[in-house]
């Protein structure tokens, strides 16, 4: 197991099995994880390890044994992933005191076009993004962040020029999946698109998510 601090008071820890992010406070989340998706405040977010075959139609009880397993008692934001967890990353972008943490797992085995593939049962084949920001986004502002980290997402994969099996332009997986998580620091950030100062960060670091794990697996 390794253990890498993001920010002050939270720290990521990287088994076979699981990214777990633990915070000494709670954060305020937005998210559409399996378990603790929407709204939410928690210490813990999870993302799971699990097999390409995985079938399991009740997700969450995997996870919640995975977190009892890990001692979690209390409310957590659960993810899965079938990418192999040594090949997930960790980006920081900084600006004065402004700062966007996002751990990322990138699977595009299991690819979608947006309103051009139709509804299939999708593999567990997918890209997780979490985003952790030191600062104190508004209910609106986390929304938009929403928004602009799947800009970012979507941009690298047409740039990389991915298609669907039929020749589609892929826009991402058919489960990815977005966790925005702030620590509640500083002035309220009523905005988060793809020129606010937050946003800038929040692009940048996805954007180079994709684009480092998209090379590493050329």
């Amino acid at each position: 197991m390794s253990v890498q601090t993001l920010l002050p008071g939270i720290h990521l820890y990287r088994t076979d099995r699981a990214l777990v992010l633990e915070s000494r406070t709670r954060l305020a989340i937005l998210s559409s994880a399996v378990v603790g998706g929407g709204w939410t405040r928690a210490r813990y977010i999870v993302n799971l390890h699990v097999s390409k075959d995985y079938a399991n139609p009740r997700p969450e009880e995997d996870l919640r044994a995975f977190a009892r397993e890990w001692g979690i008692s209390e409310p957590f934001v659960g993810l899965m992933t079938a990418v192999y967890l040594h090949r997930s990353r960790v980006v920081s972008q900084q600006e004065g005191r402004l700062q966007v943490v996002a751990v990322g797992t990138v699977g595009v085995s299991n690819p979608a076009a947006a309103g051009k593939t139709p509804p299939f049962r999708a593999a567990p084949g997918t890209i997780n993004l979490i985003l952790l920001v030191r600062g104190n986004l508004t209910p609106a502002a986390m929304v938009n962040s929403v928004i602009t980290v799947t800009e970012a997402k979507t941009a690298v994969l047409w740039e990389r020029g991915l298609t669907t099996p039929a020749g589609h332009q892929v826009t991402g997986t058919s489960t990815d999946a977005v966790v925005i998580a702030a620590t509640g620091e500083g002035a309220p950030l009523p905005y988060a698109g793809p020129v606010t100062p937050v946003g800038w960060l929040m692009a940048r670091a996805v954007r180079q998510i994709l684009e480092e794990s998209l090379e590493a697996a050329a």
